[in-house]
């Protein structure tokens, strides 16, 4: 992004912050575009900055628009581009949430090694933050759930469904609580 002003501290973060935000509700309003626009400027002023969380906030978003676009290689280099600025910076909570959807691409794509590494990392970091969100907690329950279930682990995916099951229904998310059940039930 040419002219940008190169800011720093708690000024960048505000900015990049702002530009996420208008890019999540792009995404969920399916305007792809739009959300790629603030995604990719939110990326290039945090490169001016010197905020390893802004950055990394700012990678990821742009790595789930590249996700939702079906570039699942670009969104892993994204993903993985912001993991090292996550364990630099200070917020637990956004280094979590980056290597989990860096697991559910990588597990999407098949590396299911590699995915297994991101959701050993995650919940050890979700379990250790009382601030955890429920929701966030439960979907990385999910995800590591569905891995044990492809890998062919039905005691660990059991486990982790029955985790999901109840924080979807502290979170108040029904179809997260209807999926848990029933593939608790199918698992036996």
């Amino acid at each position: 992004m040419e002219g940008v002003p190169p800011e720093s501290g708690a000024a960048t973060r505000d900015v990049v912050e702002s530009l996420v935000r208008k890019g999540m509700a792009a995404r969920r309003a399916d305007r792809t575009d739009e959300a790629m626009r603030h995604m990719k400027a939110a990326v290039a002023l945090a490169r001016f900055g010197d905020d390893p969380v802004a950055l990394a906030r700012a990678l990821h978003g742009q790595a789930n628009v590249e996700r939702d676009m079906g570039r699942l290689d670009m969104a892993v280099r994204l993903y993985l581009e912001a993991v090292p600025h996550c364990r630099r910076g200070d917020d637990r909570l956004v280094h979590a949430h980056i290597v989990r959807h860096l697991g559910d691409v990588l597990r999407e794509m098949g590396e299911l090694e590699k995915a297994r590494r991101c959701y050993a990392e995650v919940m050890p970091l979700y379990r250790a933050d009382p601030a955890a969100p429920p929701l966030d907690v439960a979907n990385a329950a999910r995800s590591a759930a569905i891995l044990c279930e492809a890998l062919d682990e039905a005691d660990q995916a059991r486990q982790l469904w029955h985790v999901a099951h109840g924080l979807y229904r502290e979170a108040g998310v029904e179809a997260g609580v209807s999926e848990s059940a029933a593939r608790l039930e199918r698992l036996g």
